[in-house]
């Protein structure tokens, strides 16, 4: 009897080696020790002994039982151990990491020009207006004086979503609508996102940033745009910048001027990012077309006006001296941080 049990103690010892988790050693232990179990059974048959050898083999019996649940319990243990490992390697905390380290955002370099600009002009007497960039195509072309079939409308490379809307090309669109629920006198500007199907360079972009103006009054002519501008692009570049002004053709304006900056990036000697001309178009305008300030319900014998259209991402580009506008759109981060 005693070597039966000697026996099974040895099986099992050999079983366990072998086993990976927990839930096996507990059938296992079940199958050698539970009710059924043939160390069970021969320790039950201990009742068909003299009472001599069941002093005899007794112990010895109940010794190799607990030797077996020392030997289940040091594997129990070495398994439980092994899951724990596993589960940390998996969870591993790194108690070097900085967990109080607090990093925080940084504004767009085009929303610090935009927001620099809207102070400036506040500061000038003028609001801020903001309105839709899926634009109907009405306010976007025919109310600027842009009909259906004018040959104006190929300046522009249209995103159409259908018929009746675009995204808009450009913040003019929303000039009438300001007039509509304004009036006059009229002090707006109106900074925003447009889009249109450019061949994509260093400086075409499908997505820029514009921000136009609009003054709407009495008596408002030409020398009132170019002292605006002037004094505006002085403060925005912290300095006295060489500025031109040439005749520009604008449908929603009349007469159309274009104001150039001499470019801060090469100073004038020619770059890819001023075309090689030395010189960056940078705000378009003109005195605002009667036609369009009839679309804004407005009289336009007795109202004059002018607007301009201030091109943000080539300003922020001259700005920070940065030379390709496809940056902006890039997603690099290594380019954002800079700013």
């Amino acid at each position: 009897m005693v070597e039966k049990l000697k026996k099974l103690k040895e099986n099992i010892e050999n079983q366990i080696k072998d086993l990976k988790n927990k839930e096996d050693l507990e059938a296992l232990y079940k199958e050698t020790l539970g009710k059924k179990s043939d160390f069970n059974k021969i320790l039950r048959s201990l009742s068909d002994l003299s009472i001599e050898e069941k002093k005899e083999i007794g112990p010895i019996a109940n010794e190799i039982k607990n030797e077996i649940n020392k030997i289940f319990g040091s594997k129990r243990l070495e398994l439980e151990n092994e899951e724990i490992n596993i589960k940390l390697k998996k969870d591993k905390i790194d108690l070097t990491l900085d967990i109080n380290k607090e990093e925080a955002g940084s504004l767009n370099p085009i929303t610090k020009i935009q927001y620099e600009l809207e102070e400036i002009f506040k500061g000038m007497g003028f609001a801020i207006y903001d309105g839709p960039e899926l634009e109907l195509d009405y306010y976007n072309f025919e109310s600027l004086n842009i009909p259906k079939h004018h040959p104006a409308r190929d300046m522009q490379d249209t995103f159409y979503i259908n018929k009746e809307q675009v995204l808009r090309t450009q913040t003019s669109n929303l000039q009438v609508r300001a007039m509509r629920e304004f009036g006059a006198p009229l002090k707006v500007i109106m900074p925003g996102k447009v889009y249109r199907n450019e061949d994509l360079d260093a400086c075409h972009e499908h997505t820029f940033h514009q921000l136009e103006g609009v003054v709407i009054d009495k008596n408002i002519n030409l020398s009132h745009l170019i002292s605006t501008m002037n004094l505006v692009i002085s403060k925005i570049f912290n300095r006295e910048i060489e500025t031109r002004v040439r005749p520009g053709y604008f449908p929603f304006v009349e007469p159309g001027i274009e104001i150039d900056i001499k470019c801060t990036i090469c100073g004038g000697k020619g770059c890819p990012s001023c075309k090689n001309t030395g010189w960056l178009e940078i705000l378009p305008g003109g005195l605002v077309h009667p036609n369009v300030i009839k679309a804004g319900d407005l009289d336009p014998e007795e109202y004059s006006g002018f607007a301009f259209g201030l091109g943000l991402t080539r300003l922020v580009m001259m700005r920070y001296g940065i030379s390709d506008i496809r940056d902006f759109m890039s997603g690099d981060l290594r380019f954002i941080k800079q700013f």
